[in-house]
């Protein structure tokens, strides 16, 4: 029978506090525990069983430091930070959910607090754990909260979405810390999520019209609108990763906020696929990885039947260079399909930057093959075209660092972004490019926004 423990034995156990034991025993993160009274019983087992499981416990930063600091949100594998970090700012906390990630922030910044769930803590235990109080100047908040509520790819539930909800949580954190500035990072689908979703079996002739926040957009309206009347400057473009001298076409909502209510500018590019505004040319797959000679690639595995045709394909080739009997056989029903389906079967080109990295390399719609071999890209491929160091580690299993990876944001995007709000900061000179294509798309910035709020007002002045 399994030794019963006390709480003060099992945080001398875990090396935690008792009152995270006792959050451990109340959450059912320790199965072995029950309750007598006020008091837990929790047994030796269950705390030898959790440990095994390596789950990370919180930390409260270590660090002293003179450069202006940062909180981070949705840490992930710390891509934005690096970057950031790059541009002059230092790191304080880092908040993060998912186990793997949580020991690649442990095992590479051992010195930064770390916390959990972010609804699980007040402004002032962030705070706290990041060795501030509440009132203390913090110059950047930055995070990317969980895209899945809003990508165009899921049921886009938006705020309705539990992550939606802690999108909604990470801002009522920024506005109770009050940083100098804060950034929030997002997918595409941001720009045309709706506030409430209707499912699409309930709209059309038979249905009545779509309200407002049912219209696409309306996530994006609603937040924009709420960081302006907190007093805040709001400013936001899609912008394409390449075009800052990362060597992948990653398209990524970055919205900008300034406290004193100054309105910040667009990011400056450093590159351009056309070359446009005296700017290099973007950075090619084969450029970023030319490093990785007589390296040792960790990677997942095609099925054997996908290699056959990946055998006749060159670099820069997909399903329709193949022969049509062979696209309707690779393909099966998803040949019938609309779409333009770029992503099966696909082969990266050598002089172009890679498509956006995915968290799985080798599904059937979102291939990543490496341009000659016969293998989706590997994690170390994977850390050059995100621009992560060689030093950094990334932990877990293998389909562990591919999430992480895929889910980072690239650490060239992250130095622009920091560099870019040192600038505003100092009241340095921030070049304008006009005209300048940031992304694919076409109004997809807060100006097209503010346009569109004021023609929807004076439709309803109208009316």
């Amino acid at each position: 029978m399994s030794t019963i423990l006390t709480v003060v034995e099992a945080s001398t156990f875990l090396g935690i506090s008792p009152q995270r034991v006792r959050y451990l025993c109340r959450t059912g993160s320790l199965p072995g525990a029950r309750q007598s009274g006020k008091v837990w019983l929790i047994t030796e087992q269950s705390l030898v069983e959790y440990k095994n499981n390596m789950i990370i416990e919180d930390r409260t930063a270590t660090v002293k430091t003179s450069q202006p600091i940062a909180l981070s949100f949705f840490t992930g594998a710390m891509g934005l930070d690096l970057g950031v970090e790059k541009a002059g700012f230092k790191t304080l906390l880092a908040c993060e959910i998912d186990k793997s990630a949580r020991k690649t922030i442990k095992t590479n910044r051992p010195d930064v607090a770390l916390i959990g769930d972010i609804r699980d803590y007040t402004s002032e235990e962030i705070m706290e754990h990041a060795g501030l109080k509440l009132g203390d100047e913090v110059d950047l908040i930055m995070g990317g909260p969980p895209c899945q509520a809003f990508s165009t790819a899921g049921k886009r539930l938006g705020l309705e979405d539990e992550r939606g909800n802690v999108f909604l949580k990470y801002i009522e954190t920024v506005f109770e810390i009050k940083p100098k500035y804060f950034i929030i990072e997002n997918v595409r689908g941001l720009l045309s999520a709706p506030l409430q979703h209707r499912p699409h079996i309930q709209r059309g002739d038979d249905f009545p019209p779509l309200k407002s926040e049912e219209k696409s957009g309306g996530v994006l309206s609603y937040i924009y609108r709420l960081i302006k009347e907190s007093g805040y400057s709001c400013s936001f473009e899609l912008y394409n990763s390449a075009n800052f001298g990362v060597p992948q076409t990653r398209e990524r909502v970055i919205i900008l906020c300034a406290r004193n209510g100054v309105r910040i500018p667009y990011l400056e590019p450093t590159h351009s696929n056309v070359t446009s505004h005296g700017l290099p040319a973007w950075i090619s797959f084969k450029e970023a990885v030319s490093g990785l000679t007589n390296t040792h690639h960790t990677h997942l595995e095609f099925p054997e039947k996908r290699k056959k045709y990946y055998k006749l394909l060159a670099p820069g080739e997909y399903w329709k260079h193949l022969p049509l009997e062979m696209q309707m056989e690779a393909l099966g029903k998803s040949f019938f399909s609309g779409g333009g389906k770029t992503g099966f079967l696909r082969r990266l080109a050598w002089d172009k930057p890679s498509p956006t990295l995915v968290t799985h390399p080798a599904m059937p719609a979102t291939d990543l093959a490496h341009p000659e071999e016969l293998r989706p890209l590997s994690v170390e491929e994977y850390m050059k075209v995100q621009q992560f160091p060689e030093e950094w580690l990334i932990e877990g299993k293998l389909l562990d660092k591919y999430k992480q990876l895929g889910n980072a944001v690239p650490v060239g995007l992250g130095y622009a972004v920091g560099k870019h709000i040192l600038k505003f900061d100092k009241g340095m000179e921030i070049l304008n490019y006009p005209d300048f294509k940031y992304s694919r798309y076409k109004d997809t910035s807060d100006l097209a926004l503010e346009e569109k709020i004021r023609a929807n007002l004076d439709k309803n002045e109208e009316s």
